[in-house]
């Protein structure tokens, strides 16, 4: 039978507090959950392996390395409300919510809210609830947000997660430009929105969070 927990370790050692990843509340965090609930059964073998895990609808979890070095660089407190924006099955909410006092878990179809709930559930993430809706409109009647997590690359930043976020709020999320992304941490000094790049990331496109084409005539 193979050892999850003995995975989940080799995890932090070798792929997470090597990447620089050295707040303690993040380790535990990230050693508390166990990332194989979180992923197709046909995936499971995969769970802790140094890459992301794409899943059937598009949602992808992020390899370990950057999934924590965007959790440290959000610098989460205890009594932070954050907002996640395209859950999928809810892995990163249940680290969120390891750290967070309140996480909003945002997705776009009643399938996914629904097994996200369940899955959050079954791991005891009750300070997290998953909520419909669409993912560039954010879930303004729930914020303020102190974080914003965005779950995948994105072309461009939503106006509306930033209008979201608190005073002194910061919004994490990998800006794809062609093959390379930058995740980056946008904070909020009152009506000033700073940017500050952390590290390159190769992250999939999130489906619908792509440059709209355009044409000339």
């Amino acid at each position: 039978m193979f050892d999850y927990a003995a995975a989940r370790d080799h995890m932090i050692d070798c792929q997470i507090r090597t990447a620089d990843v050295t707040d303690y509340a993040v380790l535990k965090a990230f050693r508390n959950i166990k990332r194989e609930d979180f992923v197709p059964k046909s995936k499971s073998a995969l769970a802790y392996s140094d890459c992301n895990i794409e899943m059937e609808d598009g949602r992808v979890i992020m390899r370990p390395r950057d999934i924590s070095k965007l959790i440290q660089a959000a610098e989460i407190k205890p009594t932070d409300i954050a907002l996640d924006i395209g859950c999928g099955r809810g892995y990163s909410t249940a680290i969120l919510a390891q750290l967070a006092e309140t996480v909003i878990a945002l997705e776009d179809d009643e399938e996914r809210v629904s097994k996200a709930t369940h899955i959050l559930s079954e791991a005891g993430a009750d300070n997290a609830v998953v909520v419909k809706g669409d993912l560039k409109a954010g879930a303004k009647e729930h914020g303020p947000f102190d974080v914003i997590f965005v779950n995948g690359a994105v072309a461009e930043i939503s106006k509306n997660w930033l209008d979201q976020l608190a005073n002194d709020g910061r919004l994490v999320a990998v800006v794809s430009e062609g093959r390379i992304g930058r995740a980056s941490v946008y904070t909020r000094t009152g009506d000033v929105i700073g940017e500050r790049v952390v590290f390159d990331a190769s992250v999939p496109m999130m489906p619908g969070m792509a440059k709209a084409a355009e044409f000339s005539f």
